[in-house]
């Protein structure tokens, strides 16, 4: 490692990070994601379309990655936590701008610029299911599939994660396995490659029995608009929880029945794998039921479906069967930021919209592929706040906070409640930069809209309100605008913490 003299001390200040070692296995990632570019060929080949935009991609992105690989020359055994969060941040990056090297490639009109093409890519792999797309019968069938795929790809990336890198950080405010869980090396503990090979398993057969599920439909007669090409292309976005649809109108565009089986399966995505890994895996069915955190976040979505169905029907926009669907369709996407919808709630009453407003914030269980602050540190501040007030009355009374029993150490407690305060000033100053750009461009984005776009954005949402509404687009907004939704995006992909570490002077220096 490189290092430089102190002018104080007289002693050389080394960097406490191994960039070498983390370059080198950010190479190695980068080569095989590269991979990945050969999903869509099939398709194109199917529907007579060309396949240079996904091969030169995906030799691009190879060659870069062996390149970093060779120059570096760095073992990866030297990868621990410092190098590890280095590592997840740039490899995020890297897996933006290759989903976007198609797009630009292909020629489209509306994604060749390369700011639109890198929102879509960064929308894409961070399952955010925000769009600059405009016109979907301009896509061809295999970039239409590419865009979707790219969201698949980033919720398997996002379980790993989940797993390796962020229970060291303790910001999802729990472990996802037991104590004696090895870390903190990024895919170098024999017991953490086996695990996530396994949730991946779980992962890809969730997504074929969806796939095959709403394959049935077009099958039986009961949704001839599901089509085969129909189903798989949305069972990518849903259990990643990313929303990307093919349809200019999203869910809306297919059946009744279609929409239930989605809506089950994303209340399925944004539960934790580890806990359904546990279940149906290890057959431990009591961890389901003892879970504090999935009772919470069944027992939010029940509730907020029913007071949105309420509105729903009072409001007149709809009653029976379809006011029930209506409402528990846009509870579940918003609540797992997942980003589909069943109805163009854009034009809905202000306390229908403050209602979704609220759940952007919500998020699902730790450990699911959805985003925002998630159910368990919710939960956490609540007991924290819980303790403070018992402390006022008597405040040498010693107060642990639990979780499922087992006391939750003040380190995660912290590290908590400063993820939630930089979730929420992140928020703020992206919709300060969304407000003042489109004021300065005349773009037609009000207040309620500028906080929508932010929180759907830090919080991996997707769609908001006014002309960015779930039927609408980002197209309309400035460079400046998109560069900072990109920004937000990656970061609250990230768990925030993750990527802001980078930036302190700690982090670097031993």
């Amino acid at each position: 490692m490189t290092g430089r003299t102190s002018p104080t001390l007289g002693r050389p200040r080394r960097l406490a990070v191994d960039v070498a070692a983390a370059l080198n296995l950010v190479g190695a990632l980068t080569k095989y994601l590269g991979v990945a570019a050969l999903f869509p060929i099939p398709f194109a080949l199917w529907y007579g379309e060309t396949i240079v935009p996904f091969v030169v991609a995906g030799v691009l992105t190879s060659g870069l990655g062996l390149l970093l690989e060779r120059l570096t020359h760095a073992p990866k055994a030297r990868v621990g936590v410092r190098e590890g969060f280095l590592v997840v941040a740039l490899t995020w990056l890297l897996a933006a701008v290759f989903a976007a090297l198609p797009y630009v490639f292909s020629g489209s009109d509306q994604l060749g610029n390369p700011v639109d093409a890198l929102f879509e890519g960064m929308s894409g792999f961070t399952t955010t299911g925000a769009t600059v797309v405009t016109d979907y019968e301009d896509l061809s069938r295999s970039l239409a599939m590419w865009r979707q795929f790219t969201q698949w790809i980033g919720g398997m990336g996002i379980i790993v994660l989940a797993l390796a890198v962020l229970p060291r950080l303790r910001v999802g405010g729990r472990q996802l396995f037991d104590a004696e869980a090895p870390g903190p090396e990024i895919g170098l503990s024999e017991r953490i490659r086996v695990t996530a090979r396994r949730l991946w398993l779980l992962y890809v057969a969730l997504t074929a029995l969806e796939a095959l599920a709403l394959a049935m439909l077009g099958w039986l007669g009961i949704d001839e608009a599901m089509t085969p090409y129909e189903a798989i292309a949305h069972a990518l976005t849903t259990m990643p929880t990313g929303g990307f649809s093919t349809q200019a109108r999203s869910i809306e565009a297919f059946s009744a029945a279609a929409q239930w089986i989605i809506a089950l399966f994303i209340v399925i995505a944004g539960a934790n794998f580890a806990l359904m890994y546990a279940a149906l895996v290890r057959r431990r069915p009591r961890a389901v039921a003892r879970d504090e955190e999935l009772r919470l976040y069944l027992t939010l979505i029940a509730i907020a479906a029913a007071a949105l169905t309420t509105q729903i029907w009072l409001y007149g926009i709809a009653e029976g069967e379809e006011a029930v669907r209506m409402g528990v369709f846009q509870v579940v996407t918003m609540i797992t930021s997942t980003g589909y919808a069943s109805v163009d709630f854009g034009v809905w009453p202000g306390l229908l919209l403050l209602t979704l407003f609220a759940l952007m914030f919500v998020g699902g269980s730790a450990g699911s592929t959805s985003g925002g602050i998630k159910v368990v540190r919710h939960m956490l501040v609540a007991k924290i706040l819980r303790r403070e007030l018992a402390h006022t009355v008597s405040p040498e009374v010693v107060i642990p906070v639990r979780l499922n029993g087992s006391p939750v150490d003040e380190r995660t407690l912290r590290a908590v409640a400063a993820f939630i305060l930089l979730y929420v000033g992140l928020w703020a100053v992206g919709a300060a930069a969304i407000a003042v750009e489109s004021a300065i461009g005349s773009v037609p984005v009000g207040t309620l809209d500028a906080l929508a776009i932010s929180a759907a954005s830090v919080g991996n949402v997707g769609p908001s309100f006014g002309i960015t509404g779930p039927m609408g687009s980002y197209a309309s907004l400035g460079d400046v605008s998109k560069v900072t939704m990109i920004i937000l995006m990656w970061v609250g992909r990230l768990e925030i913490l993750p990527a802001v570490v980078l930036l302190t002077r700690h982090y670097w220096r031993l």
